[in-house]
């Protein structure tokens, strides 16, 4: 076998390749109704109907604007990468806020109310884990803003996942004594530039998986301000594509499944380079 490095894939073809999955894959997605306490919740599961057998599972926790057009997108975006994927429902069944105020008093609710949002959390990643077609060993979780929050949140009651994915989340009020309760990894995807979760913050969290010996790692975007996965300006975009390499390849390692990177495509700086091909 000889291994045959080379380069020059285009972006297109590149994102095409990570982002479309399988060409045939058949793409089931229902609605979900269950419960945390008295609280009626629907979540969104997402998976390749034309898969077989048991196979990993991604919990998404959304961000602030709740069951969004871009929250099922994203939730499709990381099942057509080979998962089992539920996009758990923290605001509650049929709670959609309309504006950015109204995003804004729902999650200062969870932000203000630990428990609750813990709570809520582990309601969704019980639904993921008793679902049949999911390896309840092969458990990881993705988090975008708000959700980031609430991930870290998650990991800190010790739920057995296998990793988690911060995407411009934010970092305050976690208790600094509950870090050492992370069972799995953590990669945070953020923004040097990000107003609403500055540097300070993260260099807090930072120090707390520090002194709790978290397996963690930081992936920083300059020029990126918060939500780069809607992108404002070039570095953002740039983010919003470097992102997604980073989590494929995260989810990859953890789980121990294919992915539709499996090619070997990695971003570097301008382009998109095919890492190596195996040949008999």
């Amino acid at each position: 076998m000889r291994i045959v490095r080379f380069a020059s894939v285009v972006l297109a073809a590149a994102a095409m390749i990570l982002l479309s999955g399988a060409a045939q894959a058949a793409m089931k997605t229902q609605w979900i109704d269950y419960k945390q306490g008295n609280t009626a919740l629907s979540g969104y599961l997402v998976y390749d109907d034309a898969v077989q057998g048991r196979r990993p599972g991604v919990l998404m926790i959304h961000d602030r604007s709740g069951f969004s057009a871009g929250t099922l997108e994203d939730a499709e975006m990381i099942a057509k990468l080979g998962y089992v994927v539920f996009a758990e429902d923290i605001f509650g069944k049929g709670v959609v806020p309309k504006s950015v105020p109204e995003m804004t008093d729902l999650i200062t609710i969870y932000n203000n109310d630990r428990p609750l949002m813990r709570a809520r959390a582990l309601a969704g990643f019980d639904v993921l884990k008793a679902q049949p077609m999911v390896d309840p060993a092969k458990l990881a979780s993705v988090g975008y803003c708000f959700g980031g929050t609430t991930g870290i949140e998650l990991i800190e009651t010790g739920a057995p996942l296998l990793g988690f994915i911060s995407v411009h989340g934010a970092f305050r009020n976690f208790a600094p004594e509950a870090a050492k309760n992370i069972k799995g990894r953590v990669l945070i995807l953020h923004g040097t530039e990000d107003p609403v979760a500055p540097m300070e913050e993260l260099n807090t969290v930072i120090s707390q998986f520090r002194a709790a010996k978290v397996d963690f790692e930081v992936n920083l975007y300059s020029g990126t301000a918060h939500a780069f996965t809607k992108p404002q300006n070039p570095s953002e975009v740039r983010a919003d594509n470097e992102y997604k390499v980073a989590m494929t390849r995260f989810l990859k390692d953890l789980l121990g499944r294919w992915t539709s990177d499996s090619c070997g495509c990695l971003w570097r700086g301008a382009g998109w380079i095919l890492l190596e091909r195996r040949s008999a």
